[in-house]
C-alpha cells in the first residue's frame, strides 16, 4: 500500500521552509500531494497557476512529491486522494493553536485521516510566506529564504507595482 500525504496550504509564496517539510516527509511517506488551496479570503499575491508553477519548478527533482489544485474540503480531499495523513508545519507556539483546533476538526470529520505534525528545519523556523512578501515588497533580499523561480517572481511583481 502506498503511503500518501498531503500537504495543504497557499503557498503564497512557496519559501524554502515549505520545501524542507517537503524532503523531510518524502522520507516517511512514498508520495506528497501539495494540495494548493485557491484561497479567496486571504487575496493572494500569486494566482494559483503561478503558485502551481513554482512548486512544480521546485519540487520536480524529488520522487513523489506532486502537486495539485484543490477548492473543496481538505478531508474530503484527501479522502478521494486515498491520503493517510494531512501534513501540517509548526514554526513556532503561536501556531500550535490554530492548527490544533484544525486537526481536531478534521478528525471529527474523519477519524482516518491523521494530521501530522512537523517543524521545519532550525534555519528556516522564523521563516513564514507574509514575512517574505513583506520583506520582498520593501525590496529586501529573499535570496536564499525562496526557490530562485520565486525570488525572481516576487522581483517582478514589486518592481512593477512600485
Amino acid at each position: 500500500m502506498i503511503k500518501i500525504a498531503i500537504y495543504p496550504g497557499t503557498f503564497d509564496p512557496l519559501t524554502n521552509g515549505h520545501i524542507d517539510l517537503v524532503q523531510r516527509t518524502l522520507k516517511i511517506f512514498d508520495e506528497v500531494i501539495i494540495a494548493v488551496a485557491t484561497s479567496y479570503r486571504k487575496q493572494p499575491l500569486f494566482s494559483i497557476e503561478e503558485r502551481i508553477e513554482f512548486i512544480k519548478e521546485s519540487v520536480r527533482e524529488m520522487k513523489g512529491a506532486r502537486v495539485e489544485p484543490f477548492n473543496n474540503l481538505l478531508v474530503s480531499y484527501a479522502k478521494d486522494k486515498k491520503s493517510l495523513a494531512i501534513l501540517r508545519g509548526l514554526r513556532a507556539v503561536s501556531d500550535f493553536e490554530y492548527e490544533l483546533q484544525m486537526a481536531l476538526m478534521n478528525r471529527r470529520l474523519d477519524a482516518n485521516i491523521e494530521t501530522v505534525f512537523m517543524m521545519p528545519s532550525e534555519e528556516y523556523t522564523f521563516l513564514s510566506s507574509t514575512l517574505v512578501k513583506e520583506v520582498a515588497s520593501f525590496g529586501g533580499s529573499v535570496k536564499g529564504l525562496v526557490p530562485e523561480i520565486v525570488e525572481r517572481a516576487l522581483e517582478k511583481k514589486f518592481r512593477i507595482q512600485s
